[in-house]
């Protein structure tokens, strides 16, 4: 099973069994990773931005202008931020790294 590794904010690494066909949002959320998805996947807000390590960044699908205008949003935006619930998990995807941020900006609640 391809495994992801989050990297929180304190810099602790924690390595996940990654389903394929999971995006890294519900895979943070089933393994109570602190990675918030307010809209719940719907790529409806910025909550769920991660910062891809470099090396798996052009590893990456490209972002569709709609997860571009969100991530336009997001807290601590990188060139190498993409949204977990647009990052689906696959074999090709095997020990990928992404960055938790120390902050989100929550639009839904303001």
């Amino acid at each position: 099973m391809p495994k992801v590794i989050f990297v929180t904010p304190d810099d602790k690494k924690i390595e996940i069994d990654a389903p394929e066909g999971l995006s890294l949002l519900e895979i943070a959320h089933e393994n109570d990773i602190d990675l918030e998805g307010a809209c719940e996947g719907s790529l409806a807000c910025s909550t769920c931005h991660v910062v891809v390590d470099p090396e798996w960044f052009p590893k990456l699908e490209e972002p569709t202008e709609d997860e571009e205008d969100m991530l336009d949003l997001a807290f601590g935006l990188t060139h190498t931020s993409r949204l977990g619930c647009q990052i689906i998990m696959s074999d090709d995807l095997d020990g990928i790294k992404v960055r938790l941020p120390e902050g989100t900006r929550n639009m839904l609640l303001d």
